[in-house]
Parts: structure tokens; C-alpha cells; sequence
């Protein structure tokens, strides 16, 4: 009998008969009462501050699963109030955010964008890709920065692109990615004040969008890792809306940042070796706006990489968190 459930037990535990997916979770925001809100230490921040203690209201994250090292995967449906766009949003944060010498400090933040459809999931928000518990270890080793993963779902429906962008006659989801998202980090989370603590990562067409984001609001947004990107906007609903459409464009904003001359933003491209027809284009962008005033470029070539997610986990952990994680700042105490 004892063998028995011994193997039955992991086994039922697999297909979630003993699972606690769904269940409440808390990334250690006090419970309403404390300190007066639910948002905590938010009624006593200082103007002087770097951090950013949750604000509130607190979301209702729902487990979605569990690391190795005790760290969960939430997930919770937000209701965008800058966009009107109502979607789900994967939230991860590592074993140090919880630990008492850390307690006052900031996390950096990085939103994670899948490619493909990227709706009705975001595929980070699985462990099979690895993604967090490569970042657990790398900020373990001192080689990242100990980032808090938001991972929401990058378009509204499977149907088309929107380019991580407001279309016209579109839902916003450019707004949705670089408003919403972030206010719901801010309302749970102790983030940064600055732009050093803000950075995306993405594959595909999510790489397309975090590179846009960084390039167009570098005030809010200092890096991005862009795996296997698009270039420039090719939404079949850009349609009848070029001047919007070259709004959008990382080219020309590239173009118009560097005759800014400020500020700095740090663009950690990424390609694999058998990305035949993405190379020359990642290549194409970085000499023509590489390392030009303001816009910082590194390069990850992954040998023997392909465009899809196992790949670019590998280079993140061979180098491009590293380098973005030397232009960024956290945790960071509250003075």
C-alpha cells in the first residue's frame, strides 16, 4: 500500500487532483488593515524615494504554479483602465523579493512578451522554457539582476497582430503593455521609481513590440532583450493609417531618439544561427542605429539556434541578461 501511494501520489499531484492551482496568492503585500490600505507602506512613501511601495488596490492572483525553489507563478484578469482592454496577466517574483534584508527595496521589473498569437496565453508563464528559474539562478550567481516577471497576454483575440500597438478603431494594446501592466506591478509590487528599474523581454513579434516600447517612452522604459524580432510594424490593420503606423516604427524612432541625444536605452538583440531570414535584418537595424548616441547595442548570436523560446532562454543566460542587468539598477533600499 505504502509503495502504491508513493507512486500514485506524484502522479495524482501531476494531473492536479492535490494541486493548489487557483487558490488565492500573495507577493508579500500586506493584507487590507495593515497600515491602514491594502497597498501597505503606499501611505508612507517619501517624495525622496527610489522605491515604490505598493499603491493598491491589491489583485486577486490565483496560483498558477509552483518553481522548484518555492517561488510561485500567479495569474489574475486586469481590466484595463487606460486601455479598456481586459486580459490576463502571469506575475512571477524570485525567492530574494520576499527575504527580510530585502523588505524596503524596489525589484526591477521586466514584462515578459511572448511571440505567435500570444493570446489567450503568454507562454512564458510556464516552467517548461525555463525562463524564471534561469533568472533565479543567474541573479543567485550575480549575473542578473533579480527581476519581478509580469507576462501578459500580448494581443486580443487570435486572429491578427496588433503590433503592441494602438491601431486605430483597435483595442490599445500598446497602452494595455506599457500603461496597465506596469500600474499593476506598481499597485502590488515594490518597484523602482525610475526607468532603470523597467525593462521588456520578448520573442517574435513580442521581441517587435518590447523594442517599440523602449524606443518610443525611453523615460519610462531603460531596456530590452529582443529575441528574434520584426523590425517594423506589419499589421494587415495598419491599413489606411501610415502616419500612426510609422509612429510605431522602431526605425524611425531609433532615428528620432538619436537626434534627441538622450536618453540612453540598452537593446540586447537576440538571433539564433538558423534564423536565416532574421539575421540580416537585426544586423541591418544595428548598423544603421547601433551604438549611435543614445541607442546601446549588443548582440547574442546563439549557435545552432532556432526561433522559438528554448533558444532565446539560452542566450539570455549566455550573456544578454548580464548585459542589460549592468544598465540597470536593483533591489534598490528606500532611503
Amino acid at each position: 500500500m505504502l509503495v502504491l501511494g508513493g507512486i500514485a501520489w506524484p502522479v495524482m499531484d501531476y494531473l492536479g487532483v492535490f494541486s493548489d492551482q487557483g487558490d488565492p496568492v500573495s507577493f508579500g503585500q500586506p493584507e487590507p488593515g495593515q497600515d491602514g490600505q491594502a497597498g501597505g507602506d503606499s501611505g508612507k512613501q517619501k517624495k525622496d524615494s527610489k522605491v515604490s511601495f505598493p499603491t493598491g488596490p491589491k489583485a486577486d492572483f490565483r496560483v498558477q504554479s509552483h518553481l522548484d525553489d518555492g517561488t510561485t507563478i500567479g495569474v489574475v484578469t486586469l481590466h484595463g483602465k487606460k486601455s479598456g482592454f481586459t486580459g490576463k496577466v502571469w506575475v512571477w517574483a524570485p525567492k530574494q523579493y520576499k527575504e527580510a534584508k530585502y523588505a524596503k527595496s524596489g525589484f526591477p521589473v521586466m514584462i515578459a512578451l511572448p511571440g505567435g498569437n500570444g493570446y489567450p496565453t503568454n507562454y512564458w508563464m510556464g516552467t517548461d522554457l525555463k525562463l524564471q528559474s534561469t533568472i533565479a539562478k543567474e541573479s543567485l550567481e550575480g549575473k542578473s539582476l533579480p527581476f519581478v516577471l509580469a507576462m501578459p497576454v500580448l494581443n486580443p483575440d487570435a486572429k491578427n497582430y496588433y503590433d503592441g500597438s494602438d491601431i486605430p478603431g483597435q483595442p490599445k494594446m500598446g497602452t494595455w503593455l506599457t500603461e496597465d501592466v506596469p500600474d499593476l506591478m506598481k499597485a502590488n509590487f515594490r518597484t523602482l521609481k525610475s526607468r532603470d528599474g523597467w525593462a521588456f523581454m520578448g520573442s517574435s513579434s513580442g521581441g517587435f513590440s518590447g523594442l517599440k516600447a523602449v524606443l518610443k517612452d525611453p523615460n519610462k522604459f531603460k531596456a530590452v532583450i529582443a529575441s528574434g524580432p520584426d523590425i517594423v510594424p506589419d499589421s494587415p490593420l495598419w491599413a489606411g493609417h501610415e502616419a500612426e503606423k510609422a509612429a510605431n516604427n522602431p526605425e524611425k524612432l531609433a532615428e528620432k531618439l538619436i537626434a534627441a541625444k538622450h536618453p540612453d536605452v540598452y537593446l540586447a538583440f537576440q538571433v539564433g544561427t538558423k534564423e536565416h531570414t532574421v539575421m540580416p535584418k537585426v544586423k541591418k537595424f544595428i548598423q544603421q542605429y547601433g551604438n549611435k548616441g543614445p541607442v546601446k547595442t549588443h548582440l547574442q548570436v546563439i549557435q545552432g539556434g532556432e526561433h522559438n523560446g528554448k533558444t532565446y532562454v539560452q542566450g539570455m543566460a549566455n550573456g544578454s541578461l548580464q548585459w542589460i542587468s549592468e544598465h540597470m539598477e536593483g533591489p534598490t533600499p528606500a532611503s
